[in-house]
């Protein structure tokens, strides 16, 4: 091998970098500037299978993947947001989103007689452009814009880079006499475009790749293209299958659905284009252009999408054939499943999905805390000792989440953020310190009714249970409030939380000091004096957590 071959070589490698780190950029800055566009996407998703492959396509257009739009998928029924049913539509439309990469390489491939508007031509100027709004611009918008620049800029520079170093072999027999054999042999071209996309974890580069080699000398043929295509259609369910490893039953059906949807559709294009190469060969034999891939790519992506969209349901039965339920399937609610209903590391792929439900999954922790404090309130009412062992229960829960969840928002802060997102994840990281302090709080009221002394029960007077009902319902009140405000970033919830902090502080210097008359006129038991001042301070410390959390949703919306 000459210095040449070797430097050809280190070009194509160094190019196929740019354009993968191109597309990734791009991807990124796209993902940030479409913001809450994203989480609307997600929120529009009906039992409406046809809204559902619109949002498969908007999204993987974004994202320009579509693995990694069904990877999310999964992720999505896995952590119980999304239903079978809503995720074959939005399979199906991911794999039309993909197309629009094919169409911008093909935008790149300008003929020479169109050399004024081909993209490569303006690359420089784009990746220049943007690396300049990156690093001096102070806006955050404009950065995000420069991400798009660069990564467009860097994806056209990657591929003129590949096809000056691949178009010195172009010409080689060797080269042409491969592309015709792979063209007359379809199970051949379906193989090595399966293998190819497989090892690349994206079909959208390894047509990318094959649009570049048919545009730099003309030697791939029709055939070959087509059934290379095939192949990388199956080879692109390959990060959904691997991503389904480790989920619930459910998960493993949407990672089947992909591949025997890709699959179904490669075998009826396969058969029928054998059928039509074999009645004329010349088709098969004819070169194909950049351009002339994107076209096959889209229509095989359309024309798969009407032809099984009837069968829907049908394709989500037959993963079930395939997927079978296993002992495990059945008593998968353990403690990690039961508190992480909402993230999964699959969401990660896209920030602004993950930032959602990240925000979901805190108020999900918010729901099961105040449920504990309506177990606990009812105790003080009425001890029942059943109901008090599962309030320390679910507070081993509430620890369990609050691990957890923290260990996912460190991974989500160091994601593709806006300032703005950033801001949320951080007051993410207070909310689940302040909802598992106000855990801990009812954990002291549940021991506080769990202490006995001389083996008699913590009694109250008739008195004393109205006034801690009166307080306990202000509390109750102000914390739902706050996981309403928390939820809905409603600003009148979070400015009512205030009022109820506002009352429950008042009140609870007006009892104190009525209790402590009681106590001192030998009217209350030391015992019963001490629990209920207890009870009280630590009732009146989570309404100091709930209005913590209400003032975090004040602060992202000034």
């Amino acid at each position: 091998m000459s210095i040449n071959d070797v430097s050809n070589l280190f070009t194509f490698v160094g190019g196929l970098g740019m354009f993968l780190y191109g597309m990734h950029s791009m991807s990124g800055g796209i993902q940030k500037s479409a913001g809450s566009k994203m989480q609307d996407l997600l929120r529009i998703l009906t039992n409406n299978r046809l809204v559902a492959v619109l949002v498969g396509a908007a999204l993987t257009a974004i994202i320009q993947s579509s693995g990694a739009t069904t990877v999310m998928a999964i992720g999505f029924v896995n952590a119980g947001i999304m239903t079978l049913n809503q995720a074959v539509g939005i399979i199906m439309g991911a794999n039309i989103g993909t197309c629009i990469t094919a169409w911008i390489v093909s935008l790149g491939q300008v003929g020479e007689s169109f050399k004024a508007l081909s993209p490569s031509l303006y690359a420089p100027l784009l990746l220049g452009t943007g690396v300049f709004m990156i690093n001096f611009s102070k806006k955050p918008k404009k950065q995000v814009y420069g991400e798009i620049m660069m990564g467009l800029g860097l994806l056209f520079i990657g591929l003129d880079f590949m096809g000056g170093a691949a178009k010195s072999y172009m010409d080689s027999p060797v080269i042409v006499n491969a592309f015709l054999k792979v063209g007359d042999q379809p199970l051949l071209g379906i193989g090595i475009g399966t293998i190819i996309t497989a090892i690349m974890q994206s079909s959208s580069a390894s047509v990318g790749v094959l649009q570049t080699l048919a545009a730099t000398s003309g030697a791939v043929t029709t055939s070959a293209a087509i059934f290379i295509s095939l192949g990388s259609n199956i080879g692109s369910c390959t990060p959904a299958i691997i991503s389904s490893f480790g989920t619930s039953r459910d998960g493993k059906r949407t990672a089947s659905l992909h591949l025997i949807y890709n699959i179904i559709g490669a075998i009826v294009f396969g058969i029928i284009c054998t059928v039509v190469f074999h009645l004329l060969p010349d088709l098969g034999h004819k070169r194909i252009d950049s351009v002339g891939i994107s076209i096959f790519h889209t229509g095989f992506k359309i024309i798969c999408t009407i032809m099984l969209f009837p069968f829907a349901n049908w394709l989500v039965k037959l993963s079930g054939i395939f997927v079978k339920e296993t002992p495990s399937d059945v008593h998968t609610e353990n403690e990690e499943t039961v508190t992480l209903r909402h993230l999964d590391r699959r969401i990660l792929k896209s920030p602004d999905f993950a930032v959602d439900n990240a925000i979901k999954e805190v108020v999900h922790m918010g729901e099961i805390t105040a449920e504990n404090l309506h177990n606990a309130c009812k105790v003080v009412m009425n001890y029942n000792r059943e109901l008090l062992d599962k309030v320390f229960a679910t507070e081993k829960t509430i620890n369990k989440m609050e691990k957890l969840i923290t260990e996912y928002l460190v991974e989500i802060d160091n994601l593709s953020l806006t300032p703005q997102q950033h801001d949320i994840i951080k007051n993410l990281f207070y909310s689940v310190s302040d909802i598992e302090r106000i855990g801990d709080h009812v954990e002291n009221i549940a021991e506080i009714m769990e202490d006995k002394e001389d083996g008699e029960k913590i009694n109250f007077s008739e008195e004393a249970l109205g006034q801690l009902a009166e307080v306990m319902g202000l509390v109750k009140d102000g914390f739902r409030c706050a996981i309403n405000a928390r939820a809905n970033v409603s600003v009148d919830d979070a400015m009512l939380v205030g009022k109820y902090e506002e009352r429950v502080d008042d009140l609870e210097d007006e009892l104190r000091d009525q209790h402590i008359g009681r106590l001192s006129k030998q009217l209350c038991s030391p015992t019963n004096g001490v629990a209920f001042l207890d009870i009280l301070s630590n009732l009146e410390r989570i309404s100091d957590h709930a209005y913590n959390l209400a003032g975090y949703v004040m602060n992202e919306h000034e």
